[in-house]
């Protein structure tokens, strides 16, 4: 193992790699330099607490919080379960918000939502990480406060994208190793 690399990080590269984020942009997270969280981050994870924990549930909708609710795994097993796997010299690892028996939960908020959102995120990798507890299927649940979708992915899932960019984001780690002053993500 030579790397540790977390979905946060691959998904900013693949918005790199389309010229949708900055080489300095990359390499800031990758240093883990502070960024202040957005009022959208802030409204998704009070989100995140009001499904899953009663917490702040009067700020939102209630029709959006019930049909959310309704699509979590039933039994809930647990919540910000840490999953990882080894994929050759990286080890993948992040916490995934929701675990039923057979199926993981993401919660996502957005303000614009468009079909197969997900189908490229790099938490599909949790699929891989989780399949030893009988976890078949990642299912996100999002919202755009008025409305809530739903997106699942299999382990038949076609990975291949992601692979491509975890070797990419080696390359880009390799070149500007000099960059990098966070060196955690060098597992040696």
């Amino acid at each position: 193992m030579k790397y540790k690399i977390y979905p946060t990080l691959l998904n900013l590269y693949a918005r790199f790699e389309r010229g949708l984020a900055s080489e300095q942009e990359l390499l800031d997270r990758i240093n883990r330099v502070p960024i202040p969280q957005t009022e959208a981050q802030a409204k998704g994870v009070c989100f995140e607490d009001a499904v899953l924990k009663g917490i702040g549930e009067e700020l939102f909708d209630p029709d959006v919080i019930i049909r959310s609710r309704a699509l979590l795994p039933k039994p809930v097993v647990a919540t910000q379960v840490y999953c990882e796997s080894l994929i050759d010299e990286v080890l993948f690892y992040g916490f995934v918000d929701v675990l039923g028996h057979t199926m993981a939960v993401d919660l996502k908020s957005t303000a614009a939502y468009t079909s197969c959102r997900f189908a490229e995120d790099h938490q599909n990798l949790y699929l891989p990480a989780l399949c030893k507890r009988s976890v078949h299927t990642l299912r996100y649940i999002i919202t755009d406060f008025s409305d809530v979708y739903m997106e699942e992915y299999s382990l038949d899932y076609d990975f291949s994208l992601q692979y491509r960019q975890i070797k990419a984001f080696i390359d880009f780690l390799e070149t500007h190793r000099e960059q990098i002053t966070d060196r955690r993500i060098f597992a040696c």
